[in-house]
Protein backbone atom coordinates (compact mmCIF):
# COMPACT_ATOMS: atom_id res chain seq x y z
CA UNK A 1 0.00 0.00 0.00
CA UNK A 2 1.57 3.19 -1.14
CA UNK A 3 2.04 5.46 2.08
CA UNK A 4 1.43 9.32 1.65
CA UNK A 5 4.68 10.52 3.53
CA UNK A 6 3.89 14.10 5.02
CA UNK A 7 5.94 16.13 7.39
CA UNK A 8 3.18 16.63 9.72
CA UNK A 9 3.80 14.24 13.05
CA UNK A 10 1.25 13.51 14.89
CA UNK A 11 1.64 12.38 18.25
CA UNK A 12 2.30 9.77 20.60
CA UNK A 13 3.67 8.11 17.32
CA UNK A 14 2.62 4.79 17.31
CA UNK A 15 5.31 2.36 16.85
CA UNK A 16 4.05 -0.80 18.72
CA UNK A 17 2.96 -3.19 15.74
CA UNK A 18 4.11 -6.04 17.56
CA UNK A 19 1.18 -5.54 20.23
CA UNK A 20 -1.80 -4.63 17.80
CA UNK A 21 -2.10 -2.79 14.74
CA UNK A 22 -4.46 -0.33 13.35
CA UNK A 23 -7.15 -1.73 11.53
CA UNK A 24 -6.66 -1.10 7.64
CA UNK A 25 -9.81 0.98 6.19
CA UNK A 26 -10.48 -1.59 3.37
CA UNK A 27 -10.92 -4.44 6.03
CA UNK A 28 -13.32 -2.34 7.33
CA UNK A 29 -15.46 -1.14 4.58
CA UNK A 30 -15.61 -4.90 3.52
CA UNK A 31 -16.51 -5.80 7.39
CA UNK A 32 -19.25 -2.90 7.62
CA UNK A 33 -22.21 -4.30 5.62
CA UNK A 34 -22.27 -7.82 7.40
CA UNK A 35 -23.08 -5.76 10.81
CA UNK A 36 -26.71 -4.05 9.43
CA UNK A 37 -28.24 -5.34 5.94
CA UNK A 38 -26.06 -8.87 5.60
CA UNK A 39 -26.46 -9.41 9.44
CA UNK A 40 -27.43 -13.74 9.10
CA UNK A 41 -26.55 -16.21 11.53
CA UNK A 42 -24.21 -18.51 9.36
CA UNK A 43 -25.65 -21.96 10.32
CA UNK A 44 -28.99 -20.75 9.80
CA UNK A 45 -29.48 -22.68 6.37
CA UNK A 46 -33.29 -22.23 5.55
CA UNK A 47 -32.96 -19.04 4.23
CA UNK A 48 -30.80 -16.54 2.02
CA UNK A 49 -29.62 -14.12 5.31
CA UNK A 50 -28.02 -17.31 5.94
CA UNK A 51 -26.48 -18.41 2.87
CA UNK A 52 -25.08 -14.79 2.28
CA UNK A 53 -23.36 -15.07 5.63
CA UNK A 54 -21.95 -18.31 5.25
CA UNK A 55 -21.05 -17.93 1.96
CA UNK A 56 -18.95 -14.39 3.15
CA UNK A 57 -17.49 -17.05 5.85
CA UNK A 58 -16.35 -19.20 3.52
CA UNK A 59 -14.88 -16.72 1.46
CA UNK A 60 -12.94 -15.56 4.61
CA UNK A 61 -11.88 -19.27 5.06
CA UNK A 62 -10.47 -19.45 1.40
CA UNK A 63 -8.59 -16.25 1.99
CA UNK A 64 -6.80 -17.56 5.17
CA UNK A 65 -6.15 -20.71 4.25
CA UNK A 66 -4.29 -19.25 0.91
CA UNK A 67 -2.06 -16.64 3.13
CA UNK A 68 -0.90 -19.96 4.66
CA UNK A 69 -0.91 -22.77 1.70
CA UNK A 70 -3.50 -25.03 3.56
CA UNK A 71 -7.17 -26.44 2.51
CA UNK A 72 -10.07 -24.21 3.31
CA UNK A 73 -11.12 -27.08 5.06
CA UNK A 74 -8.20 -27.05 7.75
CA UNK A 75 -9.47 -23.55 9.18
CA UNK A 76 -11.03 -23.42 12.57
CA UNK A 77 -12.31 -19.73 13.19
CA UNK A 78 -11.38 -18.94 17.03
CA UNK A 79 -11.38 -15.78 19.10
CA UNK A 80 -8.16 -15.18 18.61
CA UNK A 81 -4.26 -16.93 18.87
CA UNK A 82 -4.65 -17.34 22.72
CA UNK A 83 -8.03 -19.52 22.06
CA UNK A 84 -5.94 -21.34 19.17
CA UNK A 85 -3.09 -22.07 21.33
CA UNK A 86 -5.65 -23.36 24.31
CA UNK A 87 -7.67 -25.79 21.73
CA UNK A 88 -4.20 -26.33 19.82
CA UNK A 89 -2.62 -27.74 23.25
CA UNK A 90 -5.15 -28.95 25.36
CA UNK A 91 -6.95 -30.81 22.81
CA UNK A 92 -3.69 -32.66 21.53
CA UNK A 93 -2.92 -33.98 25.06
CA UNK A 94 -6.42 -34.89 25.49
CA UNK A 95 -6.55 -36.83 21.83
CA UNK A 96 -3.70 -38.04 21.83
CA UNK A 97 -3.42 -39.44 25.67
CA UNK A 98 -3.08 -43.01 24.69
CA UNK A 99 0.26 -41.89 22.90
CA UNK A 100 1.92 -39.97 25.81
CA UNK A 101 1.63 -37.05 27.07
CA UNK A 102 5.21 -35.23 26.53
CA UNK A 103 5.22 -31.59 24.94
CA UNK A 104 8.20 -29.67 24.50
CA UNK A 105 8.37 -25.55 23.73
CA UNK A 106 10.76 -23.08 24.16
CA UNK A 107 11.22 -20.54 27.20
CA UNK A 108 10.78 -17.22 24.90
CA UNK A 109 7.35 -18.67 23.50
CA UNK A 110 4.28 -16.08 24.42
CA UNK A 111 2.71 -16.74 27.87
CA UNK A 112 -0.40 -17.75 26.18
CA UNK A 113 1.76 -20.78 25.12
CA UNK A 114 3.77 -20.90 28.29
CA UNK A 115 0.59 -20.69 30.71
CA UNK A 116 -1.34 -23.58 28.83
CA UNK A 117 1.37 -25.63 29.75
CA UNK A 118 1.97 -24.57 32.82
CA UNK A 119 -1.29 -25.63 33.60
CA UNK A 120 -1.45 -28.34 32.01
CA UNK A 121 1.78 -29.63 33.92
CA UNK A 122 0.09 -28.58 37.10
CA UNK A 123 -3.05 -31.17 36.53
CA UNK A 124 -1.14 -33.85 35.79
CA UNK A 125 -2.04 -33.89 31.84
CA UNK A 126 1.46 -33.23 30.56
CA UNK A 127 5.14 -32.91 30.83
CA UNK A 128 6.91 -30.22 29.20
CA UNK A 129 10.29 -29.98 28.64
CA UNK A 130 11.48 -26.14 27.73
CA UNK A 131 14.25 -25.52 25.56
CA UNK A 132 16.91 -22.72 25.83
CA UNK A 133 17.15 -21.14 22.98
CA UNK A 134 20.53 -19.18 21.76
CA UNK A 135 21.18 -16.23 22.21
CA UNK A 136 20.49 -14.80 19.31
CA UNK A 137 16.70 -16.48 19.96
CA UNK A 138 16.95 -19.24 17.08
CA UNK A 139 15.64 -23.12 18.57
CA UNK A 140 19.24 -25.24 18.85
CA UNK A 141 17.80 -27.96 16.25
CA UNK A 142 20.44 -30.47 18.14
CA UNK A 143 18.58 -29.97 21.05
CA UNK A 144 15.38 -30.20 20.07
CA UNK A 145 16.17 -33.69 18.71
CA UNK A 146 17.66 -34.84 21.71
CA UNK A 147 14.45 -33.92 23.81
CA UNK A 148 11.91 -35.64 21.57
CA UNK A 149 11.06 -38.86 23.49
CA UNK A 150 8.79 -42.01 22.97
CA UNK A 151 5.93 -40.53 24.44
CA UNK A 152 6.27 -37.03 23.10
CA UNK A 153 3.48 -36.24 21.48
CA UNK A 154 3.83 -32.13 19.88
CA UNK A 155 6.69 -29.76 20.00
CA UNK A 156 5.09 -25.85 20.25
CA UNK A 157 7.74 -23.43 18.73
CA UNK A 158 6.25 -19.71 17.76
CA UNK A 159 6.64 -18.95 14.22
CA UNK A 160 8.13 -15.40 15.49
CA UNK A 161 8.63 -14.17 18.43
CA UNK A 162 6.50 -10.94 19.68
CA UNK A 163 9.26 -9.07 21.75
CA UNK A 164 12.68 -10.17 19.76
CA UNK A 165 10.83 -10.55 15.99
CA UNK A 166 12.71 -13.84 15.70
CA UNK A 167 11.65 -15.97 12.84
CA UNK A 168 12.29 -19.50 13.78
CA UNK A 169 14.08 -22.31 11.30
CA UNK A 170 9.82 -23.46 10.62
CA UNK A 171 10.95 -26.09 7.65
CA UNK A 172 13.54 -27.59 9.89
CA UNK A 173 11.43 -28.36 12.50
CA UNK A 174 8.71 -29.46 10.74
CA UNK A 175 10.80 -31.79 9.10
CA UNK A 176 12.48 -33.20 12.09
CA UNK A 177 8.56 -33.18 13.87
CA UNK A 178 7.90 -35.32 10.88
CA UNK A 179 11.05 -37.51 10.66
CA UNK A 180 10.22 -38.40 14.61
CA UNK A 181 6.57 -39.04 14.27
CA UNK A 182 5.70 -35.78 16.39
CA UNK A 183 2.98 -33.29 15.95
CA UNK A 184 4.36 -29.70 15.37
CA UNK A 185 2.17 -26.66 16.36
CA UNK A 186 3.38 -23.19 15.55
CA UNK A 187 1.63 -19.89 17.44
CA UNK A 188 2.14 -17.49 13.71
CA UNK A 189 0.20 -14.83 15.17
CA UNK A 190 3.22 -12.55 14.64
CA UNK A 191 3.80 -13.95 11.57
CA UNK A 192 1.07 -14.52 9.08
CA UNK A 193 0.50 -11.53 6.55
CA UNK A 194 4.48 -10.79 7.26
CA UNK A 195 6.78 -13.51 5.70
CA UNK A 196 6.21 -16.40 3.67
CA UNK A 197 4.45 -19.51 5.52
CA UNK A 198 3.42 -22.27 3.64
CA UNK A 199 2.38 -25.27 5.82
CA UNK A 200 2.88 -27.96 3.61
CA UNK A 201 6.75 -27.01 2.45
CA UNK A 202 7.14 -26.48 6.61
CA UNK A 203 5.18 -29.46 8.22
CA UNK A 204 3.25 -27.38 10.04
CA UNK A 205 0.53 -29.67 11.79
CA UNK A 206 -1.39 -27.01 13.93
CA UNK A 207 -0.45 -23.47 13.64
CA UNK A 208 -2.50 -20.37 15.66
CA UNK A 209 -3.55 -17.35 13.58
CA UNK A 210 -4.65 -13.69 14.65
CA UNK A 211 -6.70 -10.69 13.12
CA UNK A 212 -5.51 -7.69 15.20
CA UNK A 213 -1.67 -8.30 14.29
CA UNK A 214 -2.40 -8.24 10.65
CA UNK A 215 -4.43 -4.95 10.43
CA UNK A 216 -7.84 -6.87 11.24
CA UNK A 217 -10.26 -6.62 14.05
CA UNK A 218 -9.60 -7.42 17.71
CA UNK A 219 -11.40 -10.47 18.80
CA UNK A 220 -10.94 -12.91 15.82
CA UNK A 221 -8.38 -15.51 14.72
CA UNK A 222 -8.36 -18.70 13.16
CA UNK A 223 -6.45 -22.46 14.18
CA UNK A 224 -4.98 -24.56 10.95
CA UNK A 225 -5.50 -28.20 11.86
CA UNK A 226 -4.10 -30.74 9.10
CA UNK A 227 -6.58 -33.03 7.70
CA UNK A 228 -4.08 -35.56 6.12
CA UNK A 229 -0.63 -37.14 6.73
CA UNK A 230 -1.11 -36.76 9.40
CA UNK A 231 -4.91 -36.00 9.96
CA UNK A 232 -4.55 -34.17 13.08
CA UNK A 233 -7.59 -34.20 15.75
CA UNK A 234 -7.90 -32.06 18.46
CA UNK A 235 -10.72 -32.37 21.56
CA UNK A 236 -12.95 -28.91 21.45
CA UNK A 237 -11.91 -26.54 24.31
CA UNK A 238 -15.66 -25.19 23.75
CA UNK A 239 -18.95 -27.44 23.62
CA UNK A 240 -22.01 -26.36 22.19
CA UNK A 241 -23.84 -26.83 18.61
CA UNK A 242 -20.71 -28.54 17.01
CA UNK A 243 -19.88 -25.84 14.96
CA UNK A 244 -16.31 -25.15 12.44
CA UNK A 245 -15.70 -29.19 12.09
CA UNK A 246 -17.20 -30.08 16.13
CA UNK A 247 -13.67 -28.14 17.11
CA UNK A 248 -15.12 -24.60 18.18
CA UNK A 249 -18.63 -24.21 19.03
CA UNK A 250 -20.19 -20.60 19.10
CA UNK A 251 -22.27 -18.72 16.68
CA UNK A 252 -19.74 -16.98 13.87
CA UNK A 253 -19.00 -13.69 14.39
CA UNK A 254 -19.52 -13.40 10.55
CA UNK A 255 -18.24 -9.15 10.33
CA UNK A 256 -14.64 -10.43 11.86
CA UNK A 257 -14.40 -13.24 10.08
CA UNK A 258 -15.11 -11.08 6.90
CA UNK A 259 -12.69 -8.86 8.40
CA UNK A 260 -9.51 -11.25 8.93
CA UNK A 261 -10.19 -12.91 5.49
CA UNK A 262 -9.66 -9.79 3.98
CA UNK A 263 -6.34 -8.92 6.35
CA UNK A 264 -4.73 -12.08 5.19
CA UNK A 265 -5.62 -11.40 1.51
CA UNK A 266 -3.84 -7.84 1.54
CA UNK A 267 -1.32 -9.24 3.97
CA UNK A 268 -0.22 -11.63 0.87
CA UNK A 269 -0.56 -9.63 -2.25
CA UNK A 270 1.27 -6.85 -0.44
CA UNK A 271 3.70 -8.93 1.50
CA UNK A 272 6.79 -8.19 -0.83
CA UNK A 273 6.98 -4.28 -1.00
CA UNK A 274 6.25 -3.97 2.76
CA UNK A 275 8.50 -6.35 4.12
CA UNK A 276 11.45 -4.55 1.46
CA UNK A 277 10.27 -1.11 2.99
CA UNK A 278 9.61 -2.07 6.85
CA UNK A 279 13.40 -3.81 6.41
CA UNK A 280 14.65 -0.37 5.09
CA UNK A 281 12.76 1.75 7.99
CA UNK A 282 14.20 -0.87 10.10
CA UNK A 283 18.00 -1.06 9.30
CA UNK A 284 18.14 3.01 9.09
CA UNK A 285 16.56 3.43 12.44
CA UNK A 286 19.21 0.87 13.96
CA UNK A 287 21.92 2.65 11.60
CA UNK A 288 20.65 6.12 13.35
CA UNK A 289 20.80 5.39 16.68
CA UNK A 290 24.68 3.44 16.15
CA UNK A 291 25.93 7.02 14.40
CA UNK A 292 24.81 8.80 17.79
CA UNK A 293 25.28 6.18 21.01
CA UNK A 294 27.42 4.16 22.24
CA UNK A 295 26.43 0.90 24.11
CA UNK A 296 23.41 0.06 22.53
CA UNK A 297 23.04 -3.72 21.80
CA UNK A 298 20.48 -5.42 19.25
CA UNK A 299 18.31 -8.47 20.79
CA UNK A 300 17.36 -11.31 18.74
CA UNK A 301 19.48 -12.49 15.28
CA UNK A 302 20.17 -9.42 13.19
CA UNK A 303 18.60 -10.68 10.10
CA UNK A 304 16.50 -13.81 10.59
CA UNK A 305 13.81 -11.64 12.53
CA UNK A 306 10.28 -9.83 11.65
CA UNK A 307 11.24 -7.00 8.93
CA UNK A 308 9.21 -4.63 11.00
CA UNK A 309 11.07 -5.48 14.60
CA UNK A 310 13.74 -4.00 16.43
CA UNK A 311 14.67 -4.70 20.01
CA UNK A 312 17.22 -2.38 21.44
CA UNK A 313 19.11 -2.50 24.75
CA UNK A 314 20.29 0.83 26.09
CA UNK A 315 23.13 0.34 28.95
CA UNK A 316 23.78 3.04 31.75
CA UNK A 317 19.83 4.15 30.94
CA UNK A 318 17.32 3.29 33.32
CA UNK A 319 14.70 1.47 32.08
CA UNK A 320 11.34 3.40 33.10
CA UNK A 321 13.00 6.32 32.78
CA UNK A 322 13.66 5.88 29.84
CA UNK A 323 9.84 5.35 28.84
CA UNK A 324 8.95 8.38 30.80
CA UNK A 325 11.47 10.38 28.62
CA UNK A 326 10.28 9.22 25.54
CA UNK A 327 5.99 10.07 26.13
CA UNK A 328 5.79 11.18 22.56
CA UNK A 329 6.40 7.65 22.03
CA UNK A 330 4.06 4.55 21.77
CA UNK A 331 6.52 1.65 22.43
CA UNK A 332 6.96 -1.11 24.26
CA UNK A 333 9.32 -1.78 27.26
CA UNK A 334 11.45 -4.59 28.30
CA UNK A 335 9.86 -4.78 31.84
CA UNK A 336 6.67 -5.53 32.36
CA UNK A 337 4.92 -3.14 35.50
CA UNK A 338 3.25 -5.73 37.93
CA UNK A 339 1.55 -4.10 40.95
CA UNK A 340 4.68 -5.07 43.29
CA UNK A 341 7.57 -5.15 40.90
CA UNK A 342 9.36 -4.30 37.83
CA UNK A 343 10.10 -7.72 36.27
CA UNK A 344 12.29 -7.58 33.56
CA UNK A 345 11.44 -9.98 30.13
CA UNK A 346 11.42 -13.38 30.69
CA UNK A 347 12.82 -13.74 27.16
CA UNK A 348 15.30 -10.94 27.10
CA UNK A 349 16.42 -13.11 30.28
CA UNK A 350 16.14 -16.68 28.48
CA UNK A 351 18.90 -14.57 25.75
CA UNK A 352 20.93 -14.50 28.74
CA UNK A 353 20.35 -10.56 29.14
CA UNK A 354 21.10 -9.41 32.84
CA UNK A 355 18.46 -7.72 34.54
CA UNK A 356 20.20 -4.14 33.97
CA UNK A 357 19.92 -4.84 30.51
CA UNK A 358 16.69 -6.37 30.29
CA UNK A 359 15.50 -3.57 32.07
CA UNK A 360 16.41 -0.83 30.00
CA UNK A 361 15.21 -2.60 26.40
CA UNK A 362 12.56 -0.85 23.98
CA UNK A 363 11.05 -2.79 21.38
CA UNK A 364 10.16 -0.90 18.19
CA UNK A 365 7.57 -1.73 16.14
CA UNK A 366 7.09 -0.77 12.83
CA UNK A 367 4.54 -1.09 10.41
CA UNK A 368 2.24 -0.58 7.38
CA UNK A 369 0.84 3.25 8.37
CA UNK A 370 4.85 4.20 9.98
CA UNK A 371 5.81 7.27 7.83
CA UNK A 372 9.32 8.24 7.36
CA UNK A 373 8.56 11.57 9.15
CA UNK A 374 7.60 9.30 12.11
CA UNK A 375 10.57 7.29 11.89
CA UNK A 376 13.04 10.22 12.11
CA UNK A 377 10.83 11.91 15.04
CA UNK A 378 11.04 8.95 17.24
CA UNK A 379 14.78 8.42 16.15
CA UNK A 380 15.92 12.18 17.27
CA UNK A 381 13.49 11.42 20.31
CA UNK A 382 15.61 8.64 21.55
CA UNK A 383 18.43 9.76 20.92
CA UNK A 384 18.02 13.00 22.75
CA UNK A 385 16.52 10.97 26.13
CA UNK A 386 19.35 8.55 26.45
CA UNK A 387 21.52 11.22 26.16
CA UNK A 388 19.91 13.06 28.65
CA UNK A 389 19.64 10.35 30.85
CA UNK A 390 23.34 9.14 30.24
CA UNK A 391 24.26 12.95 31.67
CA UNK A 392 23.01 12.39 34.88
CA UNK A 393 24.30 8.78 35.26
CA UNK A 394 27.98 8.49 37.21
CA UNK A 395 27.75 4.97 35.85
CA UNK A 396 27.89 6.04 32.11
CA UNK A 397 30.56 8.95 33.26
CA UNK A 398 33.02 6.06 34.63
CA UNK A 399 32.70 3.90 31.93
CA UNK A 400 33.20 7.16 29.06
CA UNK A 401 36.56 7.87 31.46
CA UNK A 402 37.68 4.12 31.02
CA UNK A 403 36.90 2.45 34.58
CA UNK A 404 35.98 -1.14 34.84
CA UNK A 405 32.50 -1.17 36.66
CA UNK A 406 33.46 -5.02 37.36
CA UNK A 407 36.18 -4.64 38.95
CA UNK A 408 34.79 -2.03 41.26
CA UNK A 409 33.38 -3.11 45.04
CA UNK A 410 30.33 -1.42 46.20
CA UNK A 411 30.08 -0.77 49.60
CA UNK A 412 26.27 -1.00 50.74
CA UNK A 413 26.16 2.13 53.95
Amino acid sequence: MSNEQSTEVKTPVYLDYQATTPMDPRVLEEMLPYFTEKFGNAASRNHQYGWVAEQAVETARERVAKAIGASPKEIVFTSGATESDNIALKGAVEMYRSRGKHLITVETEHKAVLDVCKYLERSGQAEVTYLKPHRNGLVDLEQLEAAIREDTIMVAIMAANNEIGVVQPLAEIGKLCHSKGVLFFTDAAQAVGKIPLDVEAMQIDVMAISGHKMYGPKGIGALYVRRRKPRVRLAPVLHGGGHERGMRSGTLPVPMIVGLGKAAELGVQEMEQEAKRLTEIRERFWKGLNEKLDHIQLNGHPTQRLPGNLNVSFEYVEGEGLMMAMKDLAVSSGSACTSASLEPSYVLKSLGLGDDLAHTSIRFGFGRFTTDAEVDYALAKVIEAVSKLRDMSPLYEMVKEGIDLSTIEWTVH
